[in-house]
């Protein structure tokens, strides 16, 4: 059978701008256009436990108890979760 839960923990986090601070304080790696010609934006990949993420401009980078770090959808986040501070 199908229940409904509600998260009860909070959690840390802040809105992904692309700036060189936020870069660096995560270590997020930068890939971009492979030839001058290529028109292609810049791809931000987040490292964490499970794996590289991609992390666009606008989404949040969330860090867990233990100092962990993951992406979520800017989307999703704005529906999941409320600002308690």
């Amino acid at each position: 059978m199908l229940h409904e839960y509600r998260k009860t923990a909070t959690i840390m986090a802040e809105q992904f701008t692309g700036l060189p601070k936020q870069v660096a304080k995560y270590h997020l790696k930068i890939l971009g256009p492979t030839t001058i010609l290529e028109k292609k934006p810049e791809e931000f990949i987040l490292p964490t436990k499970e794996g590289d993420m991609t992390i666009n401009k606008g989404d949040y980078i969330a860090t867990g108890v233990d100092g962990e770090h993951w992406a979520i959808d800017k989307d999703i986040f704005e529906r999941t979760y409320e600002r308690v501070d």
